[in-house]
């Protein structure tokens, strides 16, 4: 399925997690703010570029990024109804989850498009290396953890990791393959026990669902596009427009633009 066939469904209303759909095409975390923070956004991601790696920017007001875009720039794509799921922020508190948000859409809206780890699940599945949540048919497991984000302005909050349960003779694959994508998280930040992250209980996650984790596996973690969410519940600004953990923005472009050697 190709990228603009996958955002049709998805602006028909299909809500699912986006865990393997589209391989080889590049996944990301959305957030929208109001053009008067969009500064402190920028310079909170560019301050903590694990889990807020920027791919694209759309101007305040715009549905969509220019058409010569390489990452969203299909004339068809309106980032109000092309992400399955979405959250809506007043004053940091969620007041909605919706498929489509255009009634809370503003012209001083502006959109950030952040990595999501997803991108590089297919690399790694492709090495043998198995994802747990995507063979169990759940979305994948995240976290707050007690490392806080550098601050911005008035923006600042806790990082956000997911986890992936990885056979141990395969966690050393895992990272190897997953630092050739900085732009999507890059490699893990932790691995081993969750208790170096402020992590009390695998099986409770803030965001996502529960894991399975089989015998010999360990637990490895990413910095998470879902951060910005956690900022948003701490900084409180006047709305934010955000994906749903789990349900992302499939772009139109493909992984391997982001893989270094």
């Amino acid at each position: 399925m190709s990228p603009a066939e996958a955002r049709a469904l998805f602006a028909q209303g299909l809500q699912v997690p986006t865990t393997g759909w589209c391989a080889r095409y590049a996944q990301a975390n959305i957030i929208s703010v109001p053009q008067a923070v969009a500064f402190d956004m920028l310079l909170f991601a560019t301050r903590n570029p694990k889990p807020c790696p920027v791919l694209e920017v759309l101007e305040a007001g715009q549905v969509r990024a220019p058409q010569g875009s390489a990452v969203y720039g299909d004339p068809a794509a309106d980032i109000r109804v092309d992400v399955p799921r979405y959250r809506v922020w007043k004053e940091g508190e969620l007041v909605e989850e919706a498929s489509d948000v255009r009634e809370h859409w503003r012209d001083d809206l502006v959109t950030f498009l952040i990595g999501c780890s997803f991108t590089f699940e297919h690399p790694m599945v492709e090495a043998g290396i198995p994802m747990r949540h995507q063979d169990a048919g759940t979305n994948v497991a995240m976290y707050r953890t007690s490392t806080r984000c550098l601050p911005a302005g008035d923006l600042g909050g806790p990082l956000v990791v997911s986890m992936r349960s990885i056979p141990a003779a395969q966690v050393a694959d895992a990272v190897r393959i997953t630092s050739r994508y900085p732009a999507v998280h890059g490699a893990p930040v932790h691995v081993g026990d969750p208790a170096g992250l402020g992590i009390e209980d695998l099986n409770s996650p803030d965001y996502g669902e529960a894991p399975t984790i089989e015998d010999g596996d360990v637990p490895v973690f990413w910095a998470c596009g879902v951060t910005p969410q956690a900022m948003v519940l701490e900084s409180r600004p006047q709305i934010a427009l955000t994906h749903a953990p789990g349900h992302m923005l499939v772009t139109d472009i493909k992984d391997v633009v982001y893989a270094v050697p």
